[in-house]
């Protein structure tokens, strides 16, 4: 049963009433303050206090202070008129019950006409951020189709000027080539304004003399040598490797180096595609990934991933083959291609069942280990969680994602 305050203390002038209600330990958190025109409520477990005010106030106005094991009350009276006394006088259980469920539905229908003016305002500014929005919008349209239009008249006045000068050279070729054709045409004339009685004989009387400036080097003993006898000319190219010729190169080091390709096309299983220099032992996919383990066991970890990557051109179905070469790859910090190894790993791993429950998590560890090397945590995270998912009682896999956690909440609050 709640304990009635009685002990107050109160002041009024014309205008206000200073109300003082000591409550011990009060605070604004804990403390429930109920206020209309005609009735004041407090209610602080296991303390409560109500009082029915001698005259109506203003309660939109009327504040409320709490602090020191107290609260102050500053109540604004709606007409300057001196009370009597701070409550109204001669009330019964009926029609205290009556001025409760009346504050109660007044302080109702105010709560429901400030939200309604709240909802109204809010339509209003999406209305009016709507319309500034429709105004940025049909300003940026307006200046884009100027934009366009000025660019269709400046290409229409280039191609104008183009046109004009294409005009221009074609004029002038039309000119040129009727000059040159009435230049033939004079030359033709003259040629045949010419005398034709021009013969050999007089031809050679006119020769002018023979001296050291005018000698004759064809003359009529001269003879025109026979033309050559036809004959064919075989050429041998030496076989070559490279395209440049056997001058410009060295062939010692270009046969080193071809054997050096054959040896890493070799290693890194590039120059299979018959099998040829296999043994039987290296063509069986299984043998390759026991191959593969070993080798990773003693770390040597390039050496396993050069056994997985044959295994895989040898059957490219076998999910363990990339989880594994995923593993080798997290040990040489080849992130990126752990995270696509683990990647396809859970392509292949599917449909999720229960035997292949224990691979489908270690992918998810995995890719979740290299993204959070590579910093990115979030999707670190969502992997580890995926892991928990499908084993939840791995306590290693909930503390390492509880230490993601925490460095994503640093991060956060660093950056906040």
């Amino acid at each position: 049963m709640p304990v009635q305050v009685g002990e107050i203390s109160w002041q009024q002038t014309p205008a206000a009433v200073l109300l003082s209600l000591p409550l011990r330990g009060v605070c604004a958190r804990d403390a429930d303050v109920f206020c209309t025109e005609s009735y004041l409520k407090v209610n602080f477990p296991p303390f409560l206090f109500e009082a029915f005010l001698y005259a109506p106030i203003d309660d939109a106005n009327s504040k409320a202070k709490i602090g020191n094991d107290m609260i102050l009350f500053t109540l604004y009276k709606k007409e300057p008129i001196m009370w009597e006394t701070l409550c109204v006088s001669g009330v019964d259980k009926e029609m205290m019950r009556t001025i409760r469920e009346k504050s109660i539905l007044q302080a109702q229908e105010r709560a429901k006409e400030t939200t309604e003016a709240a909802a109204a305002a809010k339509r209003e500014d999406q209305r009016y951020a709507l319309s500034v929005m429709m105004k940025i919008e049909e300003e940026e349209r307006k200046k884009i189709e100027d934009m366009k239009e000025n660019e269709r008249r400046k290409a229409t006045k280039e191609l104008e000027v183009w046109k004009k000068c294409q005009r221009e050279a074609e004029e002038q070729k039309r000119i040129q080539r009727k000059e040159k054709c009435q230049q033939k045409q004079a030359k033709e004339e003259r040629e045949k304004a010419k005398p034709k009685s021009f013969t050999r004989s007089s031809a050679s009387s006119h020769r002018p003399p023979q001296g050291r400036n005018s000698e004759n080097i064809f003359s009529e003993d001269d003879s025109i040598p026979a033309p050559r006898s036809v004959g064919s000319i075989k050429i041998s190219f030496t076989p070559r490797v490279f395209p440049t010729a056997l001058r410009e190169s060295q062939v010692a080091e270009e046969e080193e180096w071809l054997c050096k390709q054959a040896e890493a096309r070799r290693a890194m299983n590039t120059d299979i595609p018959e099998f040829c220099d296999l043994k039987e032992e290296e063509k069986n996919p299984d043998w390759l990934k026991e191959k593969g383990n070993k080798l990773f066991a003693t770390e040597n970890y390039l050496a396993a991933v050069n056994a997985y990557n044959l295994a895989i051109r040898l059957s490219n179905k076998i999910p363990l083959l990339y989880l594994n070469r995923a593993a080798c790859h997290l040990k040489l910090k080849n992130l990126h291609k752990a995270i696509e190894d683990s990647s396809k790993a859970l392509e292949l791993l599917t449909p999720p069942v229960a035997d292949n429950a224990n691979a489908r998590m270690k992918a998810h560890i995995r890719r979740g280990t290299a993204f959070c090397q590579l910093e990115l945590y979030v999707e670190g995270l969502q992997d580890y969680e995926a892991a928990l998912k499908i084993d939840p009682s791995n306590t290693v896999v909930q503390n390492d994602a509880e230490k993601i956690r925490d460095i994503i909440q640093g991060t956060e609050l660093k950056s906040s």
